[in-house]
């Protein structure tokens, strides 16, 4: 529903109670809320608001004593560290705190005071509880909102704080009382409400001109003003002169009394009207929330804004406000380092050009006060309870299918990876495959390597196509590009050599955490893969981004080596997509960065964190092989094996850059070495513990064959054939990672850190360390890899043995008790033993049938404690059926639909590298 702009709210008949919850997280709900309280004052009503907000928020625009303000708590919203990260597991227990432990006393509480003040109608934006405590109260409720709750926390759920998971069905419960949702630009899917009306914009109207604020403000209409609005949480950084372009001025909301400012700096009144304050500027810098995105684009303003950390509501907005031409990213460390220039130049060139309803406080008004009169807006649909499941599905990472789920803005699909991996089937010999790469090499020579008919290959390079078609500035492509797409096609000299490789995920399917304790592992690579395109350039040659350039120029520097790096679907889970670095900054005057230095480079903003895998190869080159940065280098990195699954994301994009950054390098190094590089990688520069068992699956594995190696050393000892009557799958469980001999009565159960590095001084492990505070468990831990090593022996020998159903079945076994073994050293998860369990089911309930079933086992992998599960079966359609049934029965029980591995293809080593040039299609004109 919209309404138009002069659409006045007619005054009802009766005079309503309206009560107004608010939730505690930043001052964008607050400031919304206050422009529809304006026009339900305006229509004659009573409006109770419940907040923590500051009175001026409502006061400035409504003086009446119609207006009543409650200051009470019933949520926390996310508990910032800072200006622009969210504690995830914080803003977990202050939910917990807040709003789940006193929850039977705030219920009692509010019921009681909504009776009392005699309520019409209850309106929630967007305070999980009220919607509830209205139901008991016999109330209508209403939620007005952009995102809901149940939708932002559930990512915090899976990183930070599993155990908060009843929390989150809690608020989508509680959403789904209310009896619709009137939902504001830039939503969130929300899939626990039952209804749904799309509003307009709600903003809060001017009070002065752009000339009377300037007037005010002592500023004349020629300077250049930018409003430094960081959405009411201080930012607290030290401010400098030079920061700012001569000519500008700069406002400064939510400064800090103590914060000293330098002249052309200006501290705001912590009451100043921002919605003056941002007509009358040119651009403002700050955090995406709803209140500076909806205020930006409503008065046509360009703004400049730094990520948040772990806000999913930020994606969302943020897609629409590049969409419609107002935003532009800055880079935090150009925030911090004062390098504001060329971002605030590159904000005037921009048009904006939202052409939405902004009238959103007028339109919602007026439905409420039809709602309270009795109206009934709300269709039949099923009751959101009966959603719950997609709630926490939406949550997880923002990591979904195209077109998977309904409700979510056509702009975000568009986010998916250009290549669309989640189609694709890699491992699949294409139909008419010659046809296909014959296309690829009209646009593309490719001077060195095979396609190895794998279809997301031929994927990217079609997509590297498109994006060589979108530089083209002969071409006017009507097709909207995201950032990302643009930043890519503008990454390559396009008639320059470009290389490219691949590396695959894997599968743990025996062996797993047993690798650190020198036990035999059988590893698969899957389907799903990562790809990394590479070219050098001459500095002189090179294509910079603006910010770049500008850094550049700023240093007085000409022609220096940079490094630039885009990432294809980092929107997906809230990463920066673009990085760059003078690669200078990788050498510590004639030598290295160390591997500390560099750690510390890359961890600084937690948006860019992802770049520690990639770059960090060239650290690990420069430090162990000793390679001469000359060049400048671009990299695009396209992966289609998913975080946090639990199938070693990291070390597919490891190694593909490794594999990469070596062939444009014209490096020689073997698939073991190449991986063990990768290690160093990981251990040093990105700063996660592990062993080399990933890396050394992803360069050194084969398509269809099982890795059989050993981890301490680094050994490959053979390639295991699949024999073609079975098959494996993976399924993720949606949780992130997180010897009875003679021998065994001489170990204890556990282990005092301090008391085992007094005796034995060391663990031999560089890559962990041992808290002397830490009680160890010993036996069990201990009992797991002895075992596992001869499991997977036996499994080895037992996958040549033949092609009979007691093959399988023994295979099967030796699965469940490397599962049970894992859940013995404590390295189990619910997730994980519920996929097994439904495995062990439909075996079970299969072999009872006459048909017998055709799944044999299934086990935790890799790590444990959360992660993915491996399942052995029959290679035929009905193994597929019960896989999927699986599939459904589990997001039945826990809410999550997992994720399906299925198939295999060739590690790094075996694919090699791309060598290509691009070759543009020339228009052919038929012979007269």
């Amino acid at each position: 529903m919209n309404g138009s702009e002069g659409e006045a709210i007619s005054i009802s008949r009766d005079h309503l109670t309206f009560a107004y919850y608010v939730t505690g997280n930043g001052f964008g709900h607050a400031t919304r809320v206050a422009e529809v309280v304006r026009h339900l004052i305006a229509a004659g009503h009573v409006v109770h608001v419940v907040t923590r907000a500051p009175d001026f928020v409502f006061t400035s625009e409504t003086q009446s004593p119609n207006l009543h303000i409650r200051k009470v708590l019933l949520d926390c919203g996310a508990v910032q560290a800072d200006a622009l990260t969210v504690d995830r597991l914080a803003s977990l227990e202050k939910y917990a705190q807040t709003a789940v432990v006193p929850r039977a006393s705030i219920i009692a509480t509010e019921l009681e005071w909504l009776k009392s003040v005699g309520a019409d109608l209850v309106v929630s934006d967007v305070v999980p509880v009220a919607c509830r405590a209205a139901a008991d109260a016999g109330i209508r409720s209403v939620c007005v909102t952009n995102f809901s709750w149940d939708f932002i926390y559930a990512e915090y759920v899976v990183a930070a704080g599993y155990h908060h998971r009843s929390t989150i069905w809690q608020i989508a419960e509680d959403y789904s009382h209310s009896e619709l949702v009137l939902r504001l630009p830039g939503y969130c899917p929300m899939p626990a409400f039952r209804d749904v009306i799309d509003v307009p914009l709600v903003v809060r109207r001017l009070q002065k001109s752009r000339l009377e604020v300037r007037k005010q403000l002592g500023i004349g209409d020629d300077v250049k003003l930018v409003i430094f609005n960081f959405g009411g949480q201080p930012a607290g950084w030290k401010l400098e002169q030079e920061w700012l372009p001569a000519g500008w001025l700069c406002l400064v909301c939510g400064a800090p009394d103590n914060q000293e400012l330098p002249p052309n700096f200006i501290r705001l009144e912590k009451d100043a009207y921002t919605p003056d304050l941002i007509a009358a500027s040119d651009c403002m810098l700050g955090k995406i929330g709803y209140g500076t995105v909806s205020e930006a684009l409503a008065y046509k303003l360009p703004f400049v804004f730094v990520r948040r950390d772990y806000f999913n509501e930020e994606p969302f907005l943020r897609n629409m406000l590049e969409h419609y031409k107002s935003g532009v990213e800055m880079i935090r460390r150009d925030l911090v380092t004062g390098q504001w220039m060329p971002y605030l130049t590159r904000a005037l060139s921009l048009s904006p050009c939202y052409d939405g309803g902004i009238n959103g406080g007028e339109v919602v008004a007026h439905i409420l006060q039809d709602i309270a009169n009795g109206k009934n807006h709300a269709s039949n649909k099923l009751s959101g309870v009966r959603r719950l499941r997609d709630a926490i599905v939406l949550g997880y990472q923002l990591q979904r299918a195209p077109g998977r789920e309904i409700g979510i803005p056509d702009w975000y699909l568009l986010a998916e990876n250009e290549v669309h991996h989640h189609t694709a089937s890699p491992n699949n010999e294409m139909n008419g495959s010659a046809s296909l790469e014959q296309l690829c090499i009209e646009n593309f020579e490719i001077l060195h390597g095979e396609l190895h008919n794998l279809s997301d290959t031929m994927a990217f390079l079609k997509s590297l196509s498109t994006l060589a078609s979108s530089a083209d500035p002969g071409k006017n492509t009507e097709k909207h590009l995201l950032r990302e797409q643009v930043a890519a096609a503008g990454l390559f000299n396009w008639e320059e050599e470009i290389y490219v490789t691949r590396a695959p995920g894997r599968l743990d399917v025996m062996g797993g955490i047993a690798d650190y304790s020198g036990s035999l592992v059988l590893q698969m690579p899957i389907g799903e893969a990562c790809h990394v395109a590479i070219q050098r350039n001459h500095p002189s040659k090179q294509k910079l981004w603006k910010h770049a350039l500008a850094r550049q120029k700023a240093k007085g520097q000409e022609f220096t080596p940079v490094l630039q790096i885009v990432s294809f679907g980092s929107e997906l889970n809230n990463r920066a997509p673009t990085f760059d670095m003078d690669l200078s900054d990788m050498m510590d005057g004639e030598q290295p960065i160390s591997y500390e230095k560099a750690h510390k480079f890359f961890a600084q903003d937690p948006s860019q964190k992802w770049v520690a895998y990639v770059a960090g190869a060239i650290v690990v080159l420069l430090n162990e092989l000793g390679i001469c940065l000359t060049d400048s280098i671009s990299i695009l990195v396209s992966s289609a094996v998913p975080e946090g699954k639990g199938v070693s994301s990291s070390a597919s994009v490891e190694v593909a850059s490794m594999s990469a950054i070596a062939a444009a390098y014209g490096l020689n190094i073997s698939p073991r070495d190449l991986a063990l590089l990768c290690q160093k990688v990981e251990n040093y520069v990105v700063g996660a513990p592990c062993g080399v068992m990933d890396q050394m699956t992803s360069a050194c594995g084969e398509a269809n064959k099982l890795l059989a190696m050993v981890c301490q050393p680094a050994e490959v000892k053979e390639l295991v054939c699949i024999p073609t009557h079975m098959r494996f799958w993976g399924f993720d469980s949606g949780i992130r990672h997180r010897y009875k001999s003679i021998y065994a009565k001489k170990l204890p159960e556990s282990i005092l850190g301090k008391t085992f590095l007094d005796k034995y001084i060391s663990h031999d492990d560089t890559a962990t360390t041992i808290d002397p505070e830490c009680n160890y468990g010993v036996r069990a831990p201990t009992r797991h890899p002895i075992y596992e090593n001869f499991r997977v022996e036996a499994f080895k020998a037992l996958l040549t043995a033949g092609t009979t159903d007691e093959q399988l079945r023994a295979l099967g076994e030796l699965m469940y008790q490397c599962h049970y073994s894992y859940s013995a050293c404590g390295l189990g998860s619910y997730g994980t033993d519920k996929l097994v369990a439904l495995v062990q089911q439909v075996q079970h309930r299969k072999s009872s049938q006459c048909g017998g079933g055709t799944l044999c086992g299934a086990k935790i992998t890799g790590g444990g404690s959360g992660g993915s599960v491996c399942v052995i079966g029959r290679n035929c359609v009905q193994s597929s059926e019960e896989i999927l049934e699986i599939q459904q029965r589990y997001k039945v029980a826990t809410g999550y639909l997992p994720s399906i591995f299925d198939g295999s293809s060739p590690g790094a080593g075996k694919f090699g590298y791309l060598k290509l040039r691009h070759r543009p299609l020339l228009d052919v004109h038929p012979e007269v």
